[in-house]
């Protein structure tokens, strides 16, 4: 029963996290309001960590690779897919974001060494299949727009660093330093990197810090970063950890397939997104690739049987 709890908390979190980020546009620059959201998770996080003794020691080769994390996780990745907003539907973005299942496929072979198995090629043959199903009709009715393209780049883009950042994460885990302590000091790093980003985009656009907007007096900007930094950060993250050391990291990414329909269909109420049978054929066949590369329908099943707490969850995969 708290399995089915904690995953729902990840899907209600991350879910609706791309809606939050499309209420974001607006008047305030991209990573400012990035850096407000991973300031405020970062706060919040460190004063969790403070109170219950959570944040390890850590050396300066730790330190490094949370810098790393912070620039792949917490800053890079979000100012692509903050981009990818603003030219495609929200719900959109989720579902490329899910393909990351096939970037840690390969990137686990270029970096760890570690061969994809052979479901792998099968999986990203069904998600480019997929990716294409699910554009075609936007790409159709815009002739091939550059906005649509833009779109699709900047979400693949920021999918990519996505993935860059769980190999810094497995690398952590080899290490010893516990995913409380490097999520911590990677938000930390991530809002540093931010901050020095805005005012060199100041420079490149021939702006100043004085022309600089601060804030969107619209209540969905308060209300989407409220949600990311509360929900999507410290409650999503924090909680998809605390479903991984109990039923496992390969069970607990089933998350990634179900979080797009939901991301979707929030699109569909709240934005211009409208279904239609080629977008729904997609939507199946990206599914079905990701369930492939994870290991196809038995570890769904077992990931299902776990969360319903019909067998002992493994510590590890």
């Amino acid at each position: 029963m708290f399995n089915t709890v904690l995953y729902s908390a990840v899907l209600i979190a991350w879910g609706g996290s791309w809606l939050a980020i499309k209420w974001q546009e607006g008047p305030v620059p991209v990573a400012l309001s990035i850096l407000y959201r991973f300031g405020l998770a970062t706060v919040i996080m460190l004063l969790i960590a403070i109170l219950l003794g959570k944040l390890q020691k850590t050396s300066r080769r730790d330190q490094f690779f949370c810098l790393l994390q912070g620039l792949f996780l917490f800053s890079l990745n979000f100012l692509a897919f903050y981009q990818a907003t603003h030219y495609i539907a929200s719900g959109l973005v989720a579902v490329v974001m899910s393909t990351a299942t096939l970037f840690n496929a390969l990137h686990n072979q270029l970096i760890w060494n570690i061969r994809p198995a052979a479901s792998f090629r099968l999986g990203a043959v069904l998600g480019i299949a997929g990716l294409s199903l699910l554009f075609w009709s936007d790409l159709v009715a815009q002739q091939w727009s550059l906005d649509s393209l833009k779109g699709i780049g900047f979400a693949l883009l920021g999918t990519w660093l996505f993935s860059l950042g769980n190999m810094v994460g497995v690398r952590h885990g080899r290490a010893g330093v516990t995913a409380f302590t490097s999520t911590s000091w990677g938000m930390l790093y991530g809002c540093a990197i931010l901050a020095l980003l805005i005012p060199l985009q100041l420079l490149a656009q021939g702006e100043s810090l004085s022309t600089l907007t601060l804030w969107d007096p619209n209540p969905q900007y308060l209300i989407g970063l409220l949600y990311l930094a509360v929900i999507a950060s410290v409650v999503g993250f924090t909680t998809y950890l605390m479903l991984i050391s109990r039923i496992g990291a390969n069970n607990a990414a089933y998350a990634l397939v179900i979080t797009p329909i939901l991301a979707l269909t929030l699109s569909s109420v709240f934005e211009y997104y409208q279904w239609t049978g080629t977008s729904l054929a997609g939507l199946a066949v990206i599914m079905l690739g990701n369930v492939v590369v994870m290991g196809g329908l038995s570890r769904i099943s077992l990931a299902v049987n776990q969360l319903r707490g019909r067998q002992p969850a493994p510590v590890n995969d």
